[in-house]
Formats: structure tokens, sequence, C-alpha cells
């Protein structure tokens, strides 16, 4: 099966999103193929969504022959795509593969390192800059980061995206996620469906996913 329901989250089991997320971690990596690496990622995470979340419809069609019956997918205009800069850039880019009319929000958000990690292992976050499209009853909103960590960040992103929003379906996508952000995001939110590539093992005293993939932002735009 593609994706594999697990206690916190789903899985996405796909053979090539698996090698694509081993290639991405290693440290020999460099920067054009790890960014060509996520966008490749979210394309394959972006069609698996398709396939395992979507549902499909069968229509007429008159082909060069006769008329005959086909099947589309439901859903695919009522696609909202949230951008959590600047880490999920490239995965995004992918995702857009797969659903190329989707309409896009950004968020720029991210925590103050220099702060460190509270006693209940969250982080304070900064947002600096919101642009969301309107998300109406219909839609689908997939919110995409590749590392979901301690999942301070994403419940600050998800607060903002429905302070006046209601979805029918709110997808958060990750490629690498730890439990205690995939626990505290559903406990948060617990109508989101969480679905990633990998559940690693845990968080260093720092905040970061081990085994993980290292700073995806630094990694992708060669910064420190």
């Amino acid at each position: 099966m593609p994706i594999v329901e697990r206690d916190s989250a789903s899985l996405i089991t796909h053979a090539l999103a698996r090698d694509t997320l081993s290639r991405l971690r290693s440290v020999e990596t460099e920067q054009v193929a790890f960014r060509k690496g996520l966008v490749k990622l979210g394309r394959i995470c972006g069609y698996e969504v398709i396939d395992g979340a979507m549902e499909t419809e069968y229509v007429s069609i008159t082909t060069p022959l006769e008329e005959t019956t086909g099947e589309r997918v439901k859903g695919l205009d009522d696609v909202v795509i949230i951008n959590v800069l600047r880490a999920a850039t490239p995965f995004v880019e992918g995702l857009l593969k797969a659903f190329p009319r989707a309409k896009q929000g950004v968020i720029s958000a991210g925590r103050d390192e220099s702060a460190g990690m509270n006693d209940e292992g969250e982080f304070p976050i900064t947002i600096d800059y919101t642009k969301l499209p309107e998300i109406t009853e219909k839609d689908t909103v997939i919110v995409a980061d590749p590392m979901l960590a301690t999942g301070s960040t994403m419940c600050t992103v998800l607060d903002h995206v429905l302070s006046d929003a209601d979805p029918e379906r709110l997808i958060v996508l990750s490629a690498v996620s730890a439990p205690p952000g995939l626990l505290r995001v559903g406990e948060a939110y617990p109508e989101a469906d969480l679905l990633t590539v990998s559940i690693d093992d845990h968080l260093d005293e720092n905040g970061f996913i081990v085994p993980g993939l290292g700073d995806a932002g630094d990694r992708a735009f060669r910064t420190k």
C-alpha cells in the first residue's frame, strides 16, 4: 500500500519516495541535488495524496471513434497549498506538478533558535509574512513543510490558516517527522490528516530531528 496508517500519522511508502528521502538524508548530497530531490519528493507525495485521499468520478467521454466512460479525479480545482517558507519552497514546487491548478498561500514562519526549547519542548515562533488565498468549505488544504520536528512552527501556521477558514479537508504534509511534533499537532488539530514519508527516532537537545535531514532550508539554499 502506498499510504499506510500509523498511530500518529499516515506514511507514504512509495518506493521512489523512500529512495529519494534516503538520497536527501546523505551528507554527501550537495545543494543542487538536495533541492531537486525535494522537488521530486514533493511531486511523488502529491501523486500519492491524489491516489490515496481524493475520490474519482465516472464521466462521459467522446473519443474520435465513439462514446465511452472515463474516470476523473474530483476536487483538483479545490486544492489550496500553503508553503511554509523557506524550506518548503522546492517541496511545494514538486506538489504543484501534481496540483497545477491549486491556489497557493505562503507563510514565513521561523522558530527562535536562540531562545531554545522550553520545558514543554516548544519554541517561540515568529511570523514575518502571510499571504493566503480565500479558503472555502469545499477546499482541500495541504500545509507543506519538509520537517515536522517539535510541531511549534506547524501549530502556529495552522492557527493562522484556520483563523477564519473551515476547509473540507486539512492535510499536514512533511518529508520527515518526529514523534513529539506529530503528537503536538495531532492533539491541537485532531481534524488534520498528518502525512509523512518517515517518522524518525527522536529530537536532539536542540530540537533537530534525528536522524533527519539536517537543516533543510540551509541545505536547499546553501545558507548557514
